[in-house]
């Protein structure tokens, strides 16, 4: 029961990490296209 950590059993761990990885990069792209065409487009926030 214990190889269910992302650590140990390295096939779901890469799993993981991939998805992680691109979660982060959606969210610092979302940050940049607000930050850079917020401004005229919708400044509701």
């Amino acid at each position: 029961m214990l190889r269910i950590l992302p650590l140990v059993d390295w096939n779901n761990g890469i799993v993981m990490i991939g998805a992680f990885a691109l979660v982060v990069i959606g969210l610092v792209a979302a940050l940049f296209m607000l930050m850079n065409g917020g401004k005229g487009k919708d400044s509701s926030s």
